[in-house]
């Protein structure tokens, strides 16, 4: 197979972009900082963040792959970075951190699992939990696409991890193709039709400006 031979540059481009995506929630907090406040803006993307760059990391770890390893660890150091930014201005810390809590403990326990089941089969099972893990994640915004189209307002929608998201799963997409990988061709057709939903919902009902905060 011709792709075979990129499969390098390829791992290397996902891996780029799945980094430089880790700096798109980054927006979301200058949003925060500016407005001194977190109104209007869901956690759900830091927390998930760091539950699902976790179990990636041992999905990773399991297939031994180098271009996943990396990029989840930082990506996990990132969003922790993230959270502590949202929590500074929240002024509902204790739901975020029973979030938090609930989150570490599911993906503490799933990677327990990891440990134990047997090697034959961890990789099949522990595919099918990081897929549907990750597709709840993405797909989590799409929870309110009834009042998106009732007020015809995305404001809610974090437009840069959407963006950089519809990007991110077209290459690996492309890489699990080439390592003949279903869980991750899985993952990254359904993670991108996801992404881009939400990406056409943005731009046909545009975000209204958040109220400064005084």
């Amino acid at each position: 197979m011709v792709l075979k031979d990129y499969k390098d540059i390829v791992g290397a481009a996902a891996g780029f972009t799945t980094t430089a995506q880790c700096f798109a929630p980054a927006f979301i907090c200058k949003d925060i900082i500016k407005q001194k406040s977190t109104d209007n803006i869901d956690p759900t993307p830091f927390i998930g963040g760091i539950g699902i760059s976790l179990l990636m990391l041992q999905h990773g770890l399991i297939l031994n792959d180098p271009a996943m390893i990396p990029v989840n660890i930082f990506g996990f150091t990132l969003n922790i970075i993230y959270l502590s930014i949202y929590l500074l201005y929240s002024d509902d810390k204790l739901s975020v951190f029973r979030s938090l809590g609930k989150v570490i403990a599911g993906a503490g326990v799933l990677i327990g699992y990891a440990q134990i089941e047997n090697k034959d089969r961890i990789e099949f099972t522990f595919g099918i939990i990081v897929t549907v893990m990750m597709l709840s994640l993405i797909g989590a915004p799409l929870l309110n696409l009834k009042e998106i189209i009732r007020s015809k307002d995305t404001s809610a929608l974090p437009f840069p991890l959407i963006l950089s998201g519809s990007v991110v799963t077209s290459l690996w997409l492309l890489y699990g193709i080439i390592i003949e990988n279903v869980f991750i061709q899985i993952q990254n057709v359904v993670g991108f039709t996801l992404c881009f939903t939400q990406l056409v919902l943005c731009f046909m009902y545009p975000g209204k400006p958040r109220k400064k905060v005084e």
